[in-house]
């Protein structure tokens, strides 16, 4: 099973409390970095209930895509952090910034669920057709760095959130 995800989920961690902002002021980048990093705690919580039946979950970041995700965010917003991005590229010595295209976006998903080894990735963070590396949680990630949160890798987070989900939906799984 492969589940999207993002690099957006450097935003935050989850927040197992208070999920749906009920008592935390609203603020879009963090909710959408709390997703993100949901969606790769479910697929390590899913890779280890599952992988004894010979099913596996992978997490995948397709890359910086122009989608409608951002219809309704301030263009101006995502100029300047492209504008970031691109001075921490060039800080490095790199090019700028390239949005991805459909296609380019979609290959991490597909080479992880067609040509990957599922013991390879199973439980784990994919982005431009690798799995990505680990990284601590107060380790200095620009927009521009590849890697995935040590708090989005958490098996008892994964299993937390597996249990708060099933009590949030009213189901056992």
């Amino acid at each position: 099973m492969i589940n999207l995800s993002s690099a957006g989920h450097r935003y935050s961690n989850v927040d197992l409390e208070d999920p749906n902002f009920e008592h935390t002021a609203y603020e879009p980048f963090l909710a959408y970095g709390r997703s993100k990093t949901a969606n790769i705690l479910f697929a390590v919580a899913f890779d280890e209930r599952y992988r004894r039946r010979g099913v596996r979950a992978a997490a995948v970041h397709p890359g910086g895509i122009q989608t409608e995700l951002a219809r309704y965010t301030d263009p101006g917003r995502i100029e300047k952090l492209v504008a970031q991005i691109n001075q921490q590229l060039a800080a490095e010595g790199k090019g700028p910034f390239q949005w991805k295209t459909i296609p380019q976006g979609a290959a991490t998903s597909v080479w992880a669920a067609v040509a990957a080894p599922a013991a390879e990735i199973g439980g784990r963070y994919c982005e431009n057709c690798h799995v990505g590396k680990v990284v601590p949680d107060d380790f200095t990630i620009t927009a521009a760095s590849e890697g995935v949160r040590a708090y989005a890798m958490d098996r008892a987070t994964a299993q937390a959130l597996w249990k708060k989900s099933e009590e949030m939906v009213g189901e056992s799984f």
